[in-house]
């Protein structure tokens, strides 16, 4: 991970006082059209809801904290602490029927590769919505960071996500955690580039063993 960066535990009220620089971040490193961004604080905000929300923050230490840092340690390397300059989140929740990404990409694994592999996939699935970080601090591990604090300790029994179908930086970095593509060339409705469907055992490749990790997420 970059020096000077550290990862924080954003819980839902955090997470939520967060969501314009976390839609910022979205916009800076994906590009999207602009009618894609209409709606973005409030899909966010939705998934805050959703049974086992997590998220996680990266940002620029704080001169607040005692060690510098911004707050006291957790266990894991977390911090307790507001974020101040957020230039990174990822966050996920517990994938169930009813919601729209869950419904739709089941279903079409489903269909593709049969109700059994769908059932295994996605019948307790742990879904990682968004993982960004600002072009100027991406290719120093943030993003690897994220995700292994993100998944840390999760009781779901896979973690399913989607990216762009391509060579991307993002999809190298899930293949290294040991997700696999389960669907590729997928167009969701109302978007024009195609994507891929990946799925991993948890807990993800190069995790740290259960002894160092909390015992549940609602222990960070």
């Amino acid at each position: 991970m970059q020096a000077g960066l550290t990862l924080i535990e954003l819980d839902s009220d955090l997470f939520l006082a967060s969501v314009e620089a976390c839609a910022a971040i979205y916009a800076a490193a994906m590009n999207p059209p602009e009618q894609q961004l209409l709606g973005r604080h409030a899909i966010m905000e939705r998934h805050a809801g959703y049974r086992g929300f997590r998220a996680i923050g990266a940002i620029m230490p704080s001169p607040a904290g005692p060690d510098g840092s911004g707050g006291p340690a957790r266990p894991g390397g977390l911090i307790a602490a507001a974020p101040a300059e957020l230039v990174g989140f990822a966050y996920g929740f517990h994938g169930a029927g009813g919601q729209w990404w869950h419904d739709l990409v089941s279903s079409a694994v489903g269909s593709l590769l049969g109700r059994r592999s769908a059932e295994e996939w996605f019948a307790d699935s742990f879904e990682i919505a968004e993982v960004h970080v600002l072009p100027g601090h991406q290719g120093h591990g943030t993003g690897l960071a994220m995700m292994l604090a993100l998944a840390a300790g999760r009781p779901e029994r896979t973690a399913v996500l989607s990216t762009l179908d391509a060579d991307t930086r993002a999809r190298r970095l899930y293949h290294g955690l040991g997700f696999t593509d389960l669907l590729t060339g997928f167009a969701f409705p109302g978007t024009d580039p195609p994507y891929a469907i990946m799925g991993a055992p948890l807990p993800l490749r190069g995790a740290a063993p259960p002894s160092s990790r909390p015992e549940s997420p609602s222990r960070w």
